[in-house]
């Protein structure tokens, strides 16, 4: 079968449209910027877009659509996730029982036309259509919500409209008070209305964090999903100033100050349920830039079973917790659930027999029935004089948001050695590195062998959506260099994208654990102050602990994530 390319070539010399050297100059310039060969013809001025449709179009017995003014169906265009439309360069345009037609600009593309079809069910018709036509279609289609948008936009630069789409965010005070029920939706100031539009949409996409951030010309909008930003749209600078000042006022911040960083919360209502957002701004070259961390109490897990995590972990976990004394380390990045996991914990021990105080650089959660302390470095409340105090109160079980420095490790150790349940975090790669950690900081090597109960290290990985993930090969060479090594065949699964994943590929994201009971043995390794491997080998070996990059092999087996993502949070062992 010919190639597109063939066909193109073969075409362009039976119609004698064009000479030879500029056929072999278009060929080479193809060859070295690897780009389809229409596109180099049309930009080298050989021959217009418009022409080199209607000869295909005349050879292939394929019709032509201008895409300016065809109206689009919304549903019809939802048949067919936006990266695929992209990769493609391909726009579905109607249906008729099992046959969807699309329009694109390389007919002959057998690739595209199966993907279609195993994507669709649907015998695939095609249209020829003008690639920038189609690439603008696809710009326009699948961003139908910032419709809405735009609309808020021209309130915002000229006159309120009372037609203008309705958002679904109000605001309450601390002590439940609403805020904006008070004025009806029409009678809101368009800014009032682009603002809860950002956060509307963040919280109907998963976001975590929303980051509003200043550029030369124009005021950036990015999404965090999954751990991954996007961007969602940029706003005309015009608005910057007061989508600033609105921000400000929400989360009760100095709106005359933008020399300084600022940190401030909100709290909104969405469909029945209260959001909290912690606010940062920083001072920046074109204005100041902020970050909204969503902090959603659904997401919240009750306790250790909804986590998540495989059995083994669990297990773990509640033997650890059971004890009346020790210290419990979760260690990893920022971001990789840590948080999560102690608060899970935390519910599962949050009972009336128990005094739990916590101390956070900010409290994230409020959690009822546990006292929490926010550290405060600008009047001298630091974790560390934080921590003396909350051992003034009798507490059964404490929670330190972050070992940061020796004097909180060494008060947070003897703690754990005197009646109380220590639960905190540390940043190191792996969990037995938290051993070496806390000695680098100055502990005695008997006072952390004698205080740690449990290490546990994590990261969080981006669960591929099982409504369109497809199945792929992987090379045996390539999963040999990587560690993959498993006896069992094994179905590989790679993100694809579809309506319900937003054509990400990816909805959610599950952790991938490192989790060690420390016994006798590992004890006296570390009085004896044994390297972190020797120490790691015996857990593996004689403890049975599942290494971090293990661990996510196991979800690669079980279809949960791609190969590369569980290479991507995990390093070599």
């Amino acid at each position: 079968m010919q190639t597109l390319k063939e066909n193109i070539i073969e075409i362009l010399v039976k119609s004698k449209r064009i000479a030879k050297e500029q056929l072999d100059r278009a060929i080479q310039t193809q060859k070295e910027k690897q780009v389809p060969l229409r596109r180099v013809l049309v930009e080298q001025g050989v021959i217009s877009e418009d022409d080199l449709l209607s000869l295909f179009s005349e050879q292939l017995y394929i019709p032509t659509l201008h895409l300016s003014k065809y109206k689009f169906d919304q549903e019809i265009t939802e048949l067919i996730p936006e990266r695929m439309a992209k990769q493609y360069n391909v726009i579905p345009l109607s249906r008729m029982g099992n046959t969807l037609t699309v329009a694109m600009a390389d007919p002959l593309n057998i690739f595209a036309l199966d993907d279609l079809k195993a994507l669709t069910g649907c015998n695939i018709d095609t249209v020829l259509s003008p690639e920038s036509e189609i690439s603008r279609s696809i710009e326009t289609q699948y961003h139908v919500e910032s419709k809405d948008m735009r609309q808020i936009l021209e309130e915002a630069s000229f006159v309120p409209s009372p037609e203008s789409g309705k958002t679904d965010v109000e605001f309450i005070k601390q002590e439940e008070i609403e805020l904006s029920s008070a004025i009806k939706e029409s009678e809101k100031p368009p800014i009032v209305k682009l603002v809860d539009l950002i956060l509307t949409q963040a919280l109907k996409k998963r976001a975590s964090d929303i980051h509003i951030e200043p550029e030369q010309d124009c005021l950036r909008i990015r999404y965090r999903i999954d751990g991954a930003l996007h961007d969602v749209f940029k706003l005309p600078k015009i608005n910057q100033n007061a989508v600033i000042a609105r921000v400000k006022i929400i989360s009760s911040l100095d709106i005359t100050e933008n020399r300084i960083p600022q940190d401030g919360r909100f709290k909104v209502k969405f469909e029945n349920r209260e959001v909290d957002f912690r606010v940062s701004g920083l001072p920046t070259t074109f204005g100041q830039k902020f970050v909204l961390r969503l902090l959603d109490k659904t997401n919240l897990s009750i306790g250790l079973d909804k986590l998540g995590f495989s059995e083994r972990p669990i297990d773990i976990f509640k033997e650890a917790i059971a004890k009346p004394f020790g210290m419990i380390l979760v260690t990893g990045p920022t971001g990789s659930g840590k948080s999560t996991t102690l608060y899970s914990i935390l519910n599962q021990l949050n009972t009336p027999v128990r005094n739990i105080v916590t101390i956070e650089d900010p409290v994230e959660y409020q959690i009822e029935g546990i006292t929490q302390l926010p550290v405060k470095p600008d009047i001298g409340l630091d974790f560390a004089s934080g921590l003396r105090a909350i051992l003034r109160q009798s507490p059964d079980v404490i929670m330190i948001g972050e070992i940061r420095d020796a004097e909180t490790a060494d008060i947070a150790i003897k703690a754990s050695l005197t009646g109380q349940l220590v639960l905190s975090t540390l940043h190191t790669n792996d969990a037995i590195s938290s051993i070496t950690r806390l000695i680098d900081m100055g502990v005695e090597p008997f006072l952390v062998s004698s205080s740690l109960i449990m290490l546990c290290a994590q990261r969080l990985c981006r669960k591929l959506c099982l409504k369109c993930r497809t199945a792929v090969d992987m090379p045996k060479d390539f999963l040999e260099k990587v560690g993959f090594r498993d006896k069992e065949k094994v179905v590989f699964y790679a993100a694809k994208g579809c309506k319900y994943c937003n054509n990400t590929g990816f909805y959610g994201r599950i952790a991938t654990l490192e989790t060690i009971m420390i016994d006798d043995n590992i004890r006296e390794m570390i009085i004896k102050k044994e390297s972190v491997d020797k120490i790691k080998q015996y857990a593996v070996e004689k403890c049975g602990m599942v290494t971090l990059r293990d661990d996510a092999f196991l979800k690669v087996k079980e279809g949960l994530i791609p190969l590369e993502e569980a290479l991507r949070v995990t390093t070599e062992e």
